[in-house]
């Protein structure tokens, strides 16, 4: 090769990249990196469970009722005994409990 040939390819002493092409280099690599990263966790996302723990039993159609809720409430000392039979008695009386509406 002749040394015009070498000087026009942009290639000196063998160092045919810059300074700046080393860091445009790095740069791209870095952003694959991280584009196959994204990816990978996007497709680990998806895969999972949403919640990820275990799956919960289907819950019956009076699971919720008020009273139940009431009573879970009354259960973790949330309300005293005096506000739940209130709390239950208003529930009984508005029809919202077990065989009410």
């Amino acid at each position: 090769m002749t040394e015009e040939w070498v000087r026009m390819m942009g290639w000196y002493d063998w160092d045919h990249m810059g300074g700046w092409g080393w860091a445009a280099t790095t740069l791209t690599s870095l952003l694959f990196l991280a584009l196959i990263a994204l990816i990978a966790w996007s497709v680990v996302r998806a895969v999972r469970r949403p919640g990820g723990g275990p799956p919960r039993p289907a819950r019956s159609a009076g699971q919720d009722s008020a009273e139940q809720l009431l009573a879970d409430r009354f259960a973790r000392g949330e309300i005293d005994e005096d506000e739940y039979r209130r709390r239950l008695g208003t529930l009984r009386s508005a029809g919202t409990g077990p065989g009410g509406w």
